[in-house]
């Protein structure tokens, strides 16, 4: 193996090798000539060269600079694929896909399982640069973006991510896909961004506090999770919320479907 290319735990690298889940990835995005792909983590390259056959630009942010000039090397002679060395979580996406296109972009990638989540955080806040997203994840965090209300898979990301995002399940892909081998199974998911929310929040900064902070303490009641919201301090304030909104303080926020934690949230912003 060339030196510098081995796998690094602390960046959470497993590297894809598997052709057949290339070729799936591949036609889940859906790419023309006309498309413009951010994809994030590129490792070894398996992805990237597929994905500059089939887009008209390609835009590879790797963090790990002992990657860069084996992806000099596999993509030399391709004049439509850049890449960048920096961390997705650090970068400015906005201003980075900005100053290369207008338009929306397509995010292709075999996400880095540490930080997965925070990698859809970012996503949600500059979802208006992006139109598809086709992701690798572990399978346990895609199982909890696809979770029903009262699952112990339901949570913040699967509340947050359904409102803005129509989320399906592209195929599940075994260890034997990757060097290293991992131990856990992942899964290929697309995400359409939606023209609009699905959900009226009123306020989408406190939408998040409430959602975050429902799901605090999963074994207390949504009352007792809520009380500690500084928006709430005032007295008998959360119980007019509660009230007006017409859910039950009792209840555990992993009840709440998305439309509930929408009404909390408009009720909440209404009598601040």
């Amino acid at each position: 193996m060339r030196e510098g290319t081995r796998a690094k735990k602390s960046l959470g690298q497993n590297f894809l090798v598997d052709g057949n889940v290339v070729s799936r990835i591949i036609a889940a995005a859906a790419l023309s000539s006309g498309d413009a792909v951010l994809e994030i983590g590129p490792g070894r390259g398996a992805l990237t060269a597929r994905l500059a056959a089939a887009a008209g630009q390609v835009v590879a942010v790797e963090r790990d600079r002992d990657l860069l000039p084996l992806l000099h090397e596999k993509l030399a002679g391709v004049s439509n694929v850049e890449v960048i060395r920096g961390d997705i979580l650090r970068v400015d996406m906005r201003q980075l896909l900005s100053e290369r296109r207008d338009g929306r972009w397509k995010v292709v990638a075999n996400l880095p399982y540490n930080i997965s989540s925070q990698i859809l955080f970012a996503f949600i806040e500059c979802r208006t640069a992006v139109s598809q997203m086709v992701l690798m994840l572990q399978k346990e965090v895609g199982d909890r973006l696809v979770a029903l209300p009262g699952c112990k898979d339901y949570g913040i990301l699967t509340v947050l991510c359904a409102n803005y995002f129509d989320i399906e399940r592209v195929c599940i892909v075994k260890p034997g896909s990757f060097r290293p081998v991992p131990k856990v199974d992942s899964a290929v998911l697309r995400f359409r961004v939606l023209q609009s929310p699905r959900a009226d929040v009123g306020d989408e900064e406190l939408f998040r506090r409430i959602v975050k902070a429902s799901f605090g303490q999963r074994r207390k009641t949504l009352a007792n999770c809520l009380r500690g919201l500084s928006v709430l301090a005032a007295d008998g304030l959360l119980e007019q919320v509660l009230d007006r909104a017409g859910i039950d303080g009792r209840r555990r926020g992993e009840t709440l479907s998305l439309d509930e934690f929408a009404r909390l949230s408009r009720e909440m912003r209404a009598l601040q």
